[in-house]
């Protein structure tokens, strides 16, 4: 929208998937103008799920607000169309596989020749060295390597860590991370006159959002993390399964904090308890009628194997209690008390929903192609500087010869350049 914090910027993203497309998608809604890059027959994304030829749900979703130009960077001549464009842009976004961009001579150190005071962003797998470094990676690959999905207990029917995962949280946090990285480096390089480079990784992302569990702390550790993880181990050495891991994990943590921090089957659907503190225990037992439960008592040691079918008899007792109501007879009950509760809702039905709607986190758009949709906004909305693109997903290559002519080129080199299979 005109007047967004970030009007005037300009940026040109050579990106795939989601890392780089939510990236670029979150620069376009601080109202910078982002060029995307894409191949002959479109990035993968556009084919991933497509409902017409070209265009997917989960491209439109992470492209808005800005304009395609098709270029075959294998062929030399693509190359140099960015080599001429990058001196009139302020931002490059790229994520691929580490050594991609240096063989389509698009790297930081070839275009900065060009732009000295760029700022680029390179966003990979693993990151820029070591033994991981030109593996291919994707979201669902650094959710295992890095943890996550440990962590989050991810697990089938058939014992296999599970695959299904409701948003690619890795891909999604690197590519907040490096809008962050951007703004941050352009406020540099207006008091400085530098550019740079920023690097980012889904490994990393998903490191970051993992505080507490990857790292270390001797002092705590030795309390809770040093047994559970010998006790992993120990089942590892022996053979046991991903799943006998993961129970011994899930113990350690403490199988009391299931009780009230975790979900519930309500008549018509599911709640969501959500208590942090004591105190929020306190509010959900007045709520359940169950102020008495032993668990509650300040002698209860919920670590102490002995007492699992104590908790279970209230597991018990409080799944009973919670299929005797709807989701909005339960919230109405859980409020009155001030305790952090929510309905599980379906993330198809959240358009409708009341709170979204007043808010105005939805926004309509027309595409040239697919006609009207409703897309989620913005991230942030800001009282000076409006966010949010007017636009949405750019159809494939159709902003090519606007582009080109932007930047000095006239028909009959346009024309070359198609016919060369430069553009498209």
């Amino acid at each position: 929208m005109k007047g967004g914090p970030l009007e005037g910027i300009r940026v040109l993203e050579l990106s795939q998937i989601i890392a780089g497309p939510f990236c670029g998608q979150n620069l376009a809604d601080m109202g910078a103008d982002v060029v995307k890059i894409e191949p002959p027959g479109g990035e993968g994304m556009r084919i991933l799920g497509q409902f017409t030829p070209g265009e997917s749900k989960s491209f439109h979703a992470l492209n808005r607000g800005k304009r395609s130009i098709v270029l075959d960077l294998k062929n030399p001549e693509a190359q140099a169309v960015v080599h001429r464009m990058i001196t009139d842009f302020d931002v490059f976004i790229v994520n691929s596989r580490f050594g991609v961009t240096k063989r389509l001579n698009i790297d930081y150190d070839t275009l900065k020749k060009y732009r000295p005071d760029l700022v680029y962003l390179d966003n990979t797998g693993y990151g820029s060295s070591g033994p991981s470094a030109e593996r291919s990676g994707s979201d669902i690959v650094a959710q295992a390597f890095s943890g996550l999905m440990a962590g989050d207990k991810k697990i089938d029917e058939i014992g296999a860590p599970s695959a299904i995962s409701a948003s690619p949280i890795g891909d999604y946090t690197a590519g907040l991370a490096g809008a962050m990285g951007i703004v941050s480096a352009l406020f540099h390089r207006q008091k400085t006159g530098e550019g740079q480079l920023i690097t980012s990784s889904l490994l990393q992302a998903a490191l970051a959002i993992q505080g507490t569990s990857v790292s270390k702390l001797p002092m705590a550790d030795k309390i809770m993390l040093d047994p559970m993880m010998k006790k992993v181990n120990a089942i590892r050495e022996r053979g046991g399964s991903y799943a006998e891991q993961l129970a011994a994990k899930t113990h350690m943590m403490g199988a009391s904090m299931r009780l009230y921090y975790g979900g519930y089957p309500v008549k018509d659907g599911a709640i969501l308890l959500g208590a942090l503190t004591p105190r929020n225990r306190e509010q959900m037992r007045r709520a359940l009628g169950i102020e008495d439960e032993p668990t509650g008592s300040p002698d209860f040691n919920p670590l102490d194997p002995t007492n699992d079918p104590i908790v279970e008899t209230v597991f018990e007792k409080i799944q009973s209690i919670m299929r005797e109501k709807t989701m909005d007879e339960w919230i109405a009950i859980f409020d009155k008390e001030g305790a952090p509760v929510g309905k599980v809702n379906m993330p198809e039905e959240m358009i409708h929903e009341a709170q979204v709607q007043e808010m105005g986190y939805m926004y309509e758009y027309e595409h040239l192609v697919t006609g009207p949709e409703v897309m989620p906004g913005p991230v942030v909305n800001m009282s000076v500087t409006p966010t949010g693109t007017e636009n949405p997903a750019p159809p494939l290559g159709h902003h090519t010869n606007e582009i080109l002519i932007e930047h000095g080129y006239d028909v009959q080199k346009i024309s070359a350049l198609r016919d060369s299979g430069a553009a498209h």
